[in-house]
């Protein structure tokens, strides 16, 4: 006789290690990535058109973007950690007003945190559904 043996939902429980930690590791890595190229910006704007566009403005602007990436790095495991990522993001793609390669840059992120998001999304229903292996120790 055999017995039957039980399916992901049956024998799951909770994760034995936090899966979020890693995601969250993602994004604070993807924050300081993005920090550096905004960083790197200002000097594409300096060297462009000879630093016309090089305004202060736009400086304070670039220079406040990256430290406050550099900042929200450290504070992924705040709820409201993701809406401040997808803002920050957003200012990037804003930065389209400092010079246009700022803007591409943004672009170029958004599309990352868009995957970042997929993968939460995918963590999280795995987790629902009792798939992770760390739920069937």
């Amino acid at each position: 006789m055999t017995v039957p043996t039980p399916g992901p939902r049956e024998a799951a429980h909770a994760p034995s290690v936090d899966p979020w930690k890693g995601l969250r590791g993602i994004m604070a890595g993807t924050l300081v990535l993005e920090a550096i190229v905004i960083g790197l910006v200002l000097t594409v704007i300096a060297r462009l058109d000879d630093g016309a566009h090089f305004q202060s403005w736009k400086v304070w602007f670039v220079s406040l973007l990256a430290i406050a990436m550099l900042v929200a790095s450290g504070l992924q495991r705040k709820p409201w950690a993701i809406p401040l990522n997808l803002s920050l993001a957003g200012l990037a793609v804003a930065g389209w007003a400092v010079h246009w390669s700022m803007g591409v840059c943004g672009l170029m992120f958004a599309a990352v945190w868009a995957y970042i998001l997929y993968l939460r999304r995918d963590l999280s229903r795995r987790m629902a559904g009792g798939y992770l292996p760390s739920q069937h120790d």
